[in-house]
Parts: C-alpha cells; structure tokens; sequence
C-alpha cells in the first residue's frame, strides 16, 4: 500500500509514526506548505518524493491512497480531488467546516465507490473501545456523558506550538470529537442539540468559549464544554456516566469514577488511537469494505453541527 501524506506539520508526524509500524505500507510522497520544512521531514522518515503541491502526488501512479492532514479549510475540496484522481483517501477531523461541503465529500465517495474515512481517532483510542465493547456486550448502557475540551490557544500555534497559517475552530473540529462519539456510542440519533458562545477573539474570530448539551431519542444526554482560555489541564476528558458504573477516558487512557487504572492494553493491536485509526484505512481498502469512521457513518455528527450553528446564530 503505497500512501502520500499531505500536511508535513505536527499531526501529520503523528500519522508518520503510526505508518511505520503498519506491514506493506511505504508513504511514497510528502506533501507541505514549505519545500524546505517538508524536505527535512522526508529526509527523517526517508521519504523520496516531496512536492508543495496535492496535484503532483495525485498524478503519480505510485500513490494508491492519500492521508489529508492539512487546514479544516481544504480538507473537503482536498478530499474531493483525491477521489476524482481515484484515490481512496483519509481526512483528518473536520470532514468540513459546513453542511453543504460535508454532503459534498458524502456525494463523491457514492459516485466513485473509494474509500473515505474519516479520522475521529476517538472511536479508535482503546479507552472508547474498551466502552464500546461493553456497551455491544449489554454490560453497560450510558445514561451521561460529560466532556471538557480545554487548551490555552490565543494565538494561531498548533501541537507543537508552531504557528499556524488557518484558524482552529471548537464547534467544527473540537466538537466533532465528542458529538460523534456520542452517538457512536450511544447508537442513537441526537434528537436535541442546543450551543451557546462566548465572545470572539477580536483578532481570531471564533468563540473562544462554547457550551453544548445534546439528548438522544431515549434520553441519554451528553453536556460538552469547550475553551480555548482554559490555563490548567489541556486536552480532552471524557466522563462516561453509565447505569453499572462510571469511567473517565483520557485519551488512550481509562479510569474508574475512582481514578482506579483500566487495563486497555488487550483491546487491540495497539494502544496508540492513531495507528488503529490508519491501519483500519488500510484494512478498509485491502479488503474492499467501508471503514469504520466512514464518511457516511460520520455525516450524522456533522448535520447535528450545523444544526448547533444555525441555533447560535
């Protein structure tokens, strides 16, 4: 399986990473902003194409799939370009900063039949699955969840603390995390799906601070909270609120309501949720099935987005 990565900055490291441990996968092309910051990252990972152009990677014919670690801005018109070059292609977290571009994406993988995933890495990380997997056993059933997404970011800087050339958003990206676990997990629709912001940065322009509830058609209710002027713990910390006990997930890693560890290290073949996410792209197109994550399982959580922005406005 041959992949090019497009976006060289601290995410797409992290997909590097995780390739590397995957059997027959070689990243024959990296793409980037700036060729001589893309170079270096090649030279570590002995890439031995690099271009700053998407175009050059989809016109070469020993590229079977694309990996889309770019801004939230492009990465659906990027999608839709991979497609059309006949590539299968994984798109990190947003799918789309807006409805229409979302149904967009969901209209090309129907017209070309390639796979298209999506990376809510969360349905990956062994934490959710360990949940997961009880919930389809009937060993527990969520009544709450209870999510906070805290960074400190009042500048345009990203993981590594690098600044950045497009802005974050809480409700399109940050949201998206919590708002598709939540149905993933629960296997029901949102019903009710209610935001409030705060104000907006004055030179960033997004809310720096939101509030969302949701409610399913039986009832279970989630309540998210997000701050990008959080100074503490960063990160996200997910409460699971279940009628046979309560479970806190951070990141790859869980814990009882009683901050007692849970052993998640046989839930799969790794306890990195970036590596489980990439080799199911890979699974997905060696064995000609959709990926969990799919577009199409994904694009509920995105109509419930658009439903929070229209109720904000």
């Amino acid at each position: 399986m041959r992949i090019a990565l497009v976006g060289a900055g601290a995410f797409g490291e992290k997909h590097l990473d995780a390739l590397a441990k995957i059997e027959g996968v070689e990243v024959t092309s990296l793409v980037g902003r700036t060729l001589e910051k893309t170079q270096a990252i090649a030279d570590k990972y002995g890439i031995g194409h690099v271009t700053e152009d998407l175009e050059d990677s989809l016109a070469r014919s020993d590229v079977d799939a694309v990996i889309l670690c770019t801004p939230t801005q492009m990465h659906a018109s990027q999608a839709i370009a991979c497609m059309d070059a006949g590539k299968h292609v994984e798109v990190e977290i947003p799918l789309a900063d807006n409805w229409a571009d979302a149904q967009a994406v969901m209209a090309k993988q129907r017209e070309t039949g390639l796979v298209c995933m999506v990376g809510h890495t969360r349905r990956f990380n062994p934490s959710h699955q360990w949940v997961h997997n009880r919930i389809k056993a009937g060993e527990l059933a969520i009544q709450q969840m209870d999510v906070q997404t805290y960074f400190f970011r009042r500048t345009n800087t990203n993981a590594k603390g690098e600044p950045r050339s497009w802005t974050d958003h809480l409700l399109w990206h940050h949201a998206a995390h919590t708002v598709d676990l939540f149905q993933y997990q629960t296997g029901e629709k949102v019903m009710v799906a209610q935001a409030i912001e705060g104000p907006h940065h004055p030179d960033l322009g997004i809310a720096m601070d939101m509030s969302i509830q949701l409610k399913t058609e039986t009832g279970k209710i989630c309540t998210l909270s997000l701050s990008f002027n959080n100074d503490g713990p960063l990160g996200t910390f997910f409460r699971y609120i279940c009628d046979n006990g309560t479970y806190i997930a951070r990141y790859d890693d869980l814990v009882t309501g009683r901050e007692e560890p849970v052993d998640v290290s046989g839930v799969d073949v790794s306890i990195n949720g970036i590596e489980l996410q990439d080799r199911e792209f890979i699974a997905a197109i060696r064995e000609g099935r959709e990926p969990n994550s799919s577009v199409a399982q994904v694009l509920p959580c995105y109509e419930v987005l658009y439903r929070l922005e229209q109720g904000m406005k």
